[in-house]
């Protein structure tokens, strides 16, 4: 049996992970509970799960995260924290030499150079649950590194995947968080109706598997039932396929490295339509930037996030359009960002600039 801690145990990462949990009580044990804000319902999760190791955010110190490890003793860590607020108690989880499945994709995007070096001294396992990342991983340990030459990333293309131009200058905060085929947090989902969750994927994908952004492809496939590819040498595509339900890869994460037989439904090959289309990056430049700020390295990719989650968090309180999202990120990525990401201050110097630098334009 895993003990299992969750961060972020209210959001929807956390709330697929509980469900796992339920439904398979002989295989793991809810030992740890974190959730932002919602003090109420983690009260009520720890008495549900028998769990009196509890932390809100509103301690989220490294002292706090430590004392949460300490007390819960787990064998792996859920990250499903929503933004950069995920990056410390990553860094901690790792320090403590504890595998983490991780769906805060910050943590990579930040500092996935340091995140990596970290995992490797303290012999823990990094465990994509990004459902793209998980596909790309399960795929790569199949068919083996050194046989694959391109890594496709699947988007759903967002709800505004058939506007024109002139309908995304108009968009709404409703219209946006109207995702057609996933169920996540508002950040998440205004991120997939940008791309810019897609372009946070491509950076991700460049640190955890070592690529360079030219062996990166992303494909827009709206019933997000592949996951991703792999292209080996040969020129034959690989894909991950299932259902558009985070359990999958929280469940491959929890288990690894066995394939052990799930509760979940099968996916049904039958009746079932898959299209796929080129990404429109003039009209939605996000991702597009992403792919440059692989190229530069150093701290643009940090910078691309910060920028990105200040302006997101605006349009959410409707007081900037769906357009200045890409204009804000744009202006702040025009500073110089080229500082080596020699360290976790530099990360948090850098990303504490760029916000700032945001607001400014705000």
């Amino acid at each position: 049996m895993k003990r299992v801690l969750v961060l972020g145990c209210t959001g929807s990462i956390g709330t697929n992970t509980l469900n796992i949990a339920n439904n398979l009580p002989q295989d793991f044990k809810i030992c740890g509970l974190q959730s932002h804000s919602n003090g109420k319902k983690l009260a009520e999760l720890g008495t549900l799960y028998n769990c009196p190791t509890l932390l809100t955010s509103k301690d989220s110190s490294a002292q706090a995260y430590e004392k949460l490890i300490e007390e819960s003793r787990p064998d792996i860590v859920v990250n499903g924290i929503a933004g950069a607020a995920g990056l410390l108690p990553s860094k901690i989880v790792l320090e403590n030499k504890i595998d983490i499945a991780l769906a805060n994709k910050e943590t990579i995007v930040m500092a996935g150079p340091l995140i990596k070096n970290l995992a490797k001294q303290n012999e823990a396992k990094i465990l994509p649950v990004d459902s793209e990342h998980s596909a790309i991983f399960n795929l790569v340990e199949k068919i083996g590194k050194e046989n694959i030459s391109k890594i496709v990333i699947t988007a759903s293309g967002g709800p505004f995947r058939t506007f024109t131009k002139e309908q995304l200058n108009n968009v709404t905060v409703e219209q946006a968080l109207n995702h057609p085929t996933w169920k996540m947090g508002k950040k998440i989902t205004i991120d997939s109706s940008t791309l810019a969750n897609k372009g946070l994927e491509v950076i991700e994908a460049a640190y955890l598997f070592d690529v360079s952004s030219e062996q990166i492809e992303v494909v827009v496939h709206p019933q997000s039932l592949i996951h991703s590819l792999v292209r080996t040498n040969d020129g034959m595509l690989y894909a991950q396929i299932s259902d558009p339900d985070m359990k999958h890869p929280i469940y491959s994460a929890l288990t690894w490295p066995e394939n052990k037989k799930t509760y979940l439904e099968p996916f049904d090959l039958f009746d079932q339509t898959m299209t796929f289309f080129k990404p429109r990056i003039n009209d939605f430049p996000l991702l597009g930037y992403a792919f440059e700020c692989v190229k530069m390295g150093n701290c643009y990719p940090l910078v691309f996030n910060a920028a990105n989650e200040v302006a997101v968090h605006a349009f959410l309180q409707k007081t900037i359009s769906f357009p200045a999202i890409t204009r804000i990120v744009r202006s702040v990525l025009d500073y110089d960002w080229s500082a080596k990401l020699d360290s976790f201050e530099t990360v948090f110097e850098a990303d504490k600039k760029a916000r700032e630098l945001a607001q400014e334009l705000l």
